[in-house]
Order: C-alpha cells, then structure tokens, then sequence
C-alpha cells in the first residue's frame, strides 16, 4: 500500500470548498473523480485545509492510499490530463505510511489579497476584496504588533461553539506588502487557524486601517474573547492558502 501525497493549486471560484458537498462542485469530488478515473480505485482522499467556499490556494497538501504502482510523475501529467484548468497537481510523492497532512503539518501560511482604489480591475475580482476607503497602513501595522504571539484567538473564530480545537494560537508573522494597481497582500503565517480566523483578522485589520477601530483595541478584543468586538469576516475570494509547513 502506497501512501501518496499530492500538493495541488486551485482557483476556488467555482466550487463549494474543498470538502465534498453533494449539491455542488467541490475540490474534493472533483479530484476523487479524476483519480478514479486514472488508477480505477475509489480512494479516500485527506486534505491539511478545509478551505471554503471561493478560498484559493497555491499549496494545499492531500494524501491518499492505493494498492496502484504507478509512476508519479506519470500520475501528476495524467491527473493534469483530466482535472479541470482551474484545478492543478504541482508534485506527488511517496510517503511513509503513516503520513496525514493534517496530523503532520507544523503550520500554514495563508494571503489576502485587498484592492485600495476607487475601482478594481475587473481581473482582480475573482482574488481580491475591493475596498474603497484609503486604509491607514501604520495604523494597521500597529495592530499587527498585538496580534502576533501566542493568544486566544476565540474573538475571531466564527461559530465557537461548534468548534472544537483550543483557541490557542501562535502567529509567527503577519506581514503588508503593496501589489501594482493600488493592491495590498497581507500574508499571514502560524501555526494553526480556527475557523474563520484569517478572513476575521483581515477584516479587523482593514476596520483598523479604516478607522473604525483603534489599533490599542486589539487587546480588549483578544481579552473579552467577544467575536462581535472584532471586524467583519472579510470575503472568500481573496483568500488564498499559500502553504502548509509539513514536518519532515
């Protein structure tokens, strides 16, 4: 039995999410099918990120078990054959067995992609949150000064109840670079993410940037543990998992 991992890139416009969903296209049905297609086994398929409905991602890492022998990089052509042009393997490779991509991943580096103008490129709708308001860049980098370290992450977890893992994480970094065309990439890196987290900080920190919230409030916020004290959940699209950080 070979335990293969696959690290695949999608555009996640189309489609409900990775998990597989019965009513709409997801990533998972999709690649389950085109593997199916391939090696004519059912397999069951484990990803190190749930992504959403509409998130993208460069790097996400998937693993499967099959009794099939064939060459990987023959797979990785076949399935890229197959799969549809917004879905792409990049590498499959042996590992051992009990390798999990969740079990085994370190961390996760995400992006968000902001567009600051008056108006946006119509090319960038599908990848970046149009805000129109200027944003206040050293007010947002303040904030960010608050947010890195070990907290409880609880004020920015949607539907906490319903979530099981600690709301204590670490963020290892949270970086601003300007992008042409007056965007604006925020890249967040830790060591793992509650549900939401990365799209409520980003909207938190554009509230910031905005002035709707002062960036000495990021305390009171990580204290009271209050989701409604924070910014908005900011959109799907301009999500994107960059990369997990799996153990070697």
């Amino acid at each position: 039995m070979r335990n293969i991992k696959l690290i695949l890139s999608y555009e996640g416009t189309r489609y409900a999410g990775w998990q597989k969903n019965q009513d709409a296209p997801t990533i998972e049905l999709t690649l389950e099918k085109a593997l199916f297609q391939i090696l004519r086994e059912k397999l069951e398929l484990q990803a190190a990120s749930r992504t959403d409905a509409g998130v993208h991602a460069q790097g996400q890492v998937v693993n499967f078990k099959t009794e099939n022998s064939i060459d990987l990089k023959l797979l990785v052509r076949s399935l890229n054959g197959v799969l549809p042009h917004d879905i792409r393997i990049l590498n499959a490779r042996a590992m051992p067995g009990d390798f999990h991509p969740t079990l085994h991943n370190r961390g996760k580096e995400y992006l968000y992609q902001i567009c600051n103008s008056p108006f946006q490129l119509p090319f960038y709708r599908h990848l970046s949150w149009h805000v129109p308001t200027p944003l206040d860049l050293q007010h947002i980098k303040n904030a960010v000064l608050h947010l890195l370290g070990t907290h409880d992450f609880s004020a920015f977890c949607n539907e906490r109840a319903l979530w099981t893992r600690s709301p204590l994480c670490t963020l290892e970094s949270i970086t601003l670079e300007k992008l042409p065309h007056e965007r604006l990439q925020i890249t967040v890196k830790g060591d793992h993410f509650l549900y939401k987290m990365v799209r409520n900080l980003v909207g938190t920190l554009v509230y910031v940037g905005c002035g709707k919230l002062n960036p000495d409030m990021i305390p009171v916020i990580l204290e009271n543990k209050a989701r409604s004290l924070a910014g908005v959940t900011a959109p799907a699209h301009g999500l994107c998992l960059r990369e997990v950080l799996i153990e070697q």
